[in-house]
């Protein structure tokens, strides 16, 4: 008989969410757990389920906003780790690190996954909110799922196809249905990348839109064009402590698209081109042209300047390192405001924000 996971619980000055978020932001733990197999995992969410405990689920940290309140409840972190490859399939581990994932593909030649490159946190979050950087997104190499369904409490497969995904989004996102336990890819062998789709990425590699370039320059280039944005962590850079970019790219319907258009023209002006790109049933704006355009510079400051825009990125928001919680959201309703009153335009969080709100 496998042996019963004991329930876990610590006091609040034990574990605090500053140490496991890359924002370096949120208050105390209830109680703490960590999963490090999937087995374990599975156990240590249907006894808290059982036990009717609040349960959060914790990867990297990377995509998390908690509360100065903390926690209330089991903070489960999943720290599962290591893959196996099946041919052209790779099976993940839900705890594994994303990157540390992609360097070991690229190393060995794999394609697919090269331009998500440098993204924080765990492979078992990618799906949640189909991750996606420099033309690429998540939906496109995964096949399928392990996933502990609560409410039913068994484990089954989800198909690419089940996910439901679209931008930044899946029928998961914002759910407590389950756990991703692990996360099967495909891939392809040829040692070269996808298609390079994003213009900025094309320039950098001095390639055309559509070719494809070995997975290794393609990696370099990634994170050599995220550095420049602070995207990638390094913990004495200020500008990384950050949940990468705070606002989604705002989608305007079809039939809104020519008034919000004009209305975005008669502020800035005819003679200045507002980029916009297509998505389904309508079009995608820049977030980060409609920050800066609304008057929101990098490094534009926060509360006490205990916050600010990165410096090197408008869409990351970021802890000067003794912020809180009410720091960061004050500064990201302020520039959601200002977009909102200058645009007309809506911008939305991308992190998740837990026991606070925006």
């Amino acid at each position: 008989m496998p042996r019963t996971v004991p329930f876990p619980a610590v006091t609040p000055t034990q574990t605090t969410l500053t140490d496991h978020t890359t924002l370096r932001l949120g208050g105390p733990a209830r109680a703490f757990a960590e999963a490090t197999s999937a087995d374990v995992l599975v156990k240590l969410v249907a006894q808290a389920d059982e036990a009717g405990e609040q349960v959060l689920l914790l990867g990297g940290g990377s995509n998390l906003v908690v509360g100065d309140a903390g926690f209330d409840g089991t903070v489960i972190k999943i720290s599962t780790s290591g893959w196996q490859r099946d041919g052209d399939f790779v099976d993940v581990a839900a705890g594994q690190n994303w990157d540390e994932f992609v360097e070991s593909m690229v190393t060995e030649g794999l394609g697919g996954v090269e331009c998500l490159s440098g993204i924080p946190g765990s492979v078992g979050a990618t799906p949640i909110q189909n991750v996606g950087a420099y033309g690429c997104e998540i939906s496109e190499t995964l096949v399928s799922i392990e996933f502990y369904d609560r409410a039913a409490r068994e484990v089954r497969t989800m198909s690419a196809a089940d996910l439901g995904f679209a931008y930044r989004a899946s029928v998961l996102k914002g759910t407590d249905a389950g756990v991703v336990l692990s996360v099967r890819f495909a891939l392809t062998p040829d040692g070269l990348s996808v298609p390079i789709r994003y213009a900025e990425l094309a320039r950098t590699l001095g390639v055309e839109i559509g070719e494809r370039v070995p997975v290794a320059q393609a990696r370099e280039a990634v994170l050599g064009l995220r550095r420049g944005k602070g995207m990638v962590l390094e913990a004495a850079d200020h500008d990384t402590w950050s949940a990468g970019s705070f606002f989604t790219n705002p989608i305007i319907p079809a039939e809104r698209a020519d008034v919000v258009r004009a209305h975005i023209t008669s502020v800035v002006g005819d003679d200045v081109r507002v980029p916009e790109y297509p998505a389904d049933n309508g079009v995608k704006l820049s977030a980060a042209w409609l920050i800066e355009r609304a008057g929101f510079a990098k490094g534009h400051q926060g509360p006490g300047g205990r916050v600010s825009l990165s410096t090197k990125h408008t869409l990351a928001l970021t802890n000067r390192g003794d912020a809180s919680t009410k720091d960061l959201l004050t500064l990201a309703a302020e520039v959601r405001d200002g977009v909102r009153e200058r645009f007309g335009v809506e911008l939305h969080p991308e992190p998740l924000l837990i026991n606070c709100h925006l």
